[in-house]
């Protein structure tokens, strides 16, 4: 698969600070295929005005965050808007959902925009409006304050059910168009950051816009459906929002862990009420999450609604289903997107030649070996760090130094500072420090 030049550098760059890439995960993929279809029916249903909601279940390292950014890549790639929140107890509690709000109008991402999206979403919006107003022919383009007024009751037909449960959110919108065409920018600022969900909003920002306070957990939900019919009228066929590590609610208090998972189920009855037309909504968790006493198990009513069978043979999982799971990593498959790192970083490189045979896919076996035994033989948690070593210990110093052969100069090196504290929980308490290649 060939990708760009700058796009192959943002994966190689993550994987050697040890994360997840942002995009290009195609380039990497191993194991999503069957889940390809799916996904893809999902995603086109949204599309046509429905809601979907959908929950990844895998282990530590089996690839949740993956296969969700991998999940956004294909959505991106239909239009969607995308946004991907991290649920934890201080930043991003899921009990809050106007924090949850917050976060993904800070994470808001559409095709055309990776960052910052939501002033791209609205100007895109208020132009639309206007460009269905002059189609009517009956406002003179030149008459601005006619056009304005004209946008206005436009743009109010089309939020229809919103102006009913949330009328500052049309407030904020009129008047913030209102700051543009006076040039007041610092207002027009301040109002869309306060329609992001953001706290600490000026009170003349708000007289400005005759609302008060701040969006609350009731205003959140009100809001996102704005926000949704804002994204279908300006082109983007819906929204893939995506809570990962949700299984951090295992963790909190006992009285936050019960709010949360109630929230959750509130957001999935909403779902399915058809309140969220164009909503993808997507959560990720481990199995103990999901099945332990301190997760769904708690709440009845969400545990009913989560409920899948997998007592039978992986292989005949449902990847329609309400949940799924990920099959984790196998050696087999460990050594497999290793060999499509190499090749990925060998694509555009000076040494190529040098890169395939010196790290051949032999080469790239035994490394895969050696680090899931350093780790214990936890070949699912082995993935992150294998990718670290792969390419910030031996390619890097393939690619610069030509007389490096990694057979003869390199020993595997892991020491508990790199290590997670599950990776580190896992490591063979036996290992020593230095674990050489046997080559």
């Amino acid at each position: 698969m060939s990708i760009s030049n700058q796009r192959r550098q943002d994966i190689l760059d993550a994987l050697r600070r040890g994360t997840v890439p942002q995009y290009g995960l195609d380039a990497l993929a191993v194991g999503l295929q069957p889940f390809e279809n799916a996904f893809d029916e999902e995603l086109a249903k949204v599309a046509r005005g429905s809601a979907a909601f959908k929950a990844i279940r895998g282990e530590y390292g089996s690839g949740k965050t993956f296969a969700s950014r991998w999940l956004r890549e294909r959505a991106h790639k239909l239009g969607f808007a995308c946004a991907e929140v991290q649920i934890s107890e201080t930043e991003t509690p899921l009990h809050r959902l106007e924090t949850v709000y917050r976060r993904l109008m800070e994470r808001l991402t559409t095709p055309d925009s990776p960052s910052g999206a939501f002033r791209n979403i609205i100007e895109s919006w208020f132009y639309t409006l206007e460009e269905d107003v002059l189609a009517q022919e009956e406002i003179n383009p030149d008459d601005i304050d006619a056009l304005v007024d004209a946008t206005d009751i436009l743009m109010e037909k089309r939020l229809g059910e919103v102006m009913r449960s949330a009328p500052a959110f049309a407030l904020t919108l009129r008047a913030y168009r209102r700051a543009l065409v006076n040039g007041e920018d610092e207002i027009a600022d301040g109002l869309l950051a306060w329609m992001a969900g953001q706290p600490n909003i000026s009170a003349a920002v708000k007289r400005y816009a005759k609302i008060k306070g701040d969006i609350d957990h009731f205003g959140a939900l009100s809001f996102l459906q704005g926000v949704l019919t804002i994204l279908k009228d300006s082109g983007h066929p819906g929204l893939l929002l995506v809570l990962d590590e949700v299984e951090t609610l295992q963790r909190m208090r006992g009285d936050v862990r019960d709010k949360s998972l109630n929230a959750l189920r509130q957001l999935m009855d909403e779902v399915d009420s058809g309140r969220f037309p164009g909503l993808y909504l997507v959560i990720t968790g481990t199995p103990a999450f999901y099945e332990g006493p301190m997760g769904v198990q708690r709440l009845a009513p969400l545990a009913q609604r989560l409920a899948v069978d997998f007592s039978t043979d992986v292989r005949f999982d449902n990847p329609r289903a309400v949940q799924i799971r990920l099959k984790g990593f196998s050696i087999t498959s460990l050594e497999e997107v290793g060999n499509k790192v190499r090749d990925l970083y060998a694509q555009n490189s000076s040494v190529q030649e040098r890169i395939l045979r010196l790290v051949d896919d032999k080469y790239i076996a035994d490394l895969a070996s050696a680090v899931t035994g350093s780790l214990g033989g936890k070949i699912g948690i082995a993935p992150r760090i294998f990718l670290k070593k792969l390419v910030g210990d031996v390619l890097d110093r393939v690619d610069q130094f030509d007389d490096f052969y990694p057979r003869e100069h390199y020993a595997l090196t892991i020491s508990d500072t790199e290590l997670t504290d599950v990776e580190r929980a896992s490591k063979d308490a036996s290992s020593v420090d230095d674990i050489e290649l046997d080559l």
